[in-house]
């Protein structure tokens, strides 16, 4: 069929200035036409109101994703105050109008103390969190009565970056699973006025503190004026993504053995994962040591197994 994509085998990883309006499986698969890559995903939903950082994994990539989407967050936001929807935000339908009290910082700082630290966050219903196997949000657009669940979220600190009339500016840092929707709907509950989110961005993910991003209309022109190459030079290899992780670094015979499913001894004992390392400095996949310096393979890249060194963005 004259005009189809071809697909090919690709790895890296693509920090994506997503759009407003756009949902993030829709960004994903834009990009994902564009350099042509056979599998790929993303790290963790941004809402369709949502701008900023959305991490992208094409290829072998796809294996650390689940990594990325438990990693602290940055989000800038906008609370507009007076008004709550029933999507906390400023895509869903106007639930209830209350006048604006007075505010100054103070007032919004006591507001937000009890929203920092370990807290208790009940979810959005437009969400995507699975009841029964199926996202709330598709319960809520047929109407049925929702109980939105409560879990334990961190939030690392909220700044208040401006106060105008009905409307606070605030930066959010986070970890996995807070939803700054109902940071803000709660500051709204608690200022007495009610409030939804303006606007959203998300600033970075770790390891990513200081993200070169780009847009999709960026990636399109530079596709156009310079070719599939240029594209390529965008993506950063999967061991950008593994940067925050304990290195352990392995010989080529030691690099076989663990693709054979052996473990190898004399390693410091490390908690959670590691990144193992071999010849030439490339990633071999993850693995874990135990308290008795025994190092196991836990999930390795495609040419660790197939004994290859392939470089993330070269075409296979």
């Amino acid at each position: 069929m004259a005009g189809r994509t071809q697909f090919r085998p690709l790895d890296g990883l693509l920090l994506l200035d997503k759009p407003p309006g756009m949902s993030s499986n829709a960004a994903l698969q834009v990009a994902r036409r564009l350099f042509r890559a056979e599998k790929g995903g993303h790290t963790g939903s941004l809402d369709p109101l949502a701008t900023g950082l959305l991490p992208l994994c094409f290829g072998e990539a796809t294996k650390i994703a689940g990594l990325l989407l438990g990693s602290r967050k940055a989000y800038d936001t906008v609370a507009i105050l007076g008004t709550t929807t029933d999507t906390d935000d400023a895509e869903g339908a106007p639930l209830r109008e209350r006048p604006v009290p007075p505010l100054d910082v103070a007032i919004v700082e006591a507001a937000l103390a009890p929203l920092t630290g370990r807290i208790r966050q009940r979810a959005p219903i437009y969400s995507a969190l699975k009841q029964g196997g199926e996202p709330l949000y598709t319960k809520a657009r047929r109407g049925e009565a929702i109980e939105a669940p409560e879990r334990d979220v961190d939030v690392h600190g909220i700044e208040i970056l401006a106060i105008a009339p009905g409307r606070v500016s605030l930066r959010v840092e986070c970890g996995s699973g807070t939803y700054v929707r109902s940071l803000v709907r709660d500051l709204g509950e608690a200022l007495g006025c009610g409030a939804h989110v303006g606007e959203l961005r998300r600033l970075w993910v770790d390891p990513f503190r200081q993200p070169q991003m780009y847009t999709l209309d960026a990636l399109q022109a530079l596709a156009e004026q310079e070719g599939e190459g240029a594209l390529e030079a965008c993506l950063l290899p999967v061991e950008a993504g593994l940067a925050g992780f304990p290195r352990v670094d392995v010989d080529a015979p030691g690099g076989r053995r663990l693709a054979q499913g052996q473990r190898l001894r004399g390693y410091p004992p490390s908690e959670g994962a590691v990144a193992i390392h071999g010849p030439e400095n490339r990633v071999l996949g993850l693995g874990s040591v135990d308290a008795e310096g025994t190092l196991s393979p836990q999930r390795l890249f495609a040419w660790a197994v197939a004994g290859t060194a392939t470089k993330a963005g070269d075409a296979q």
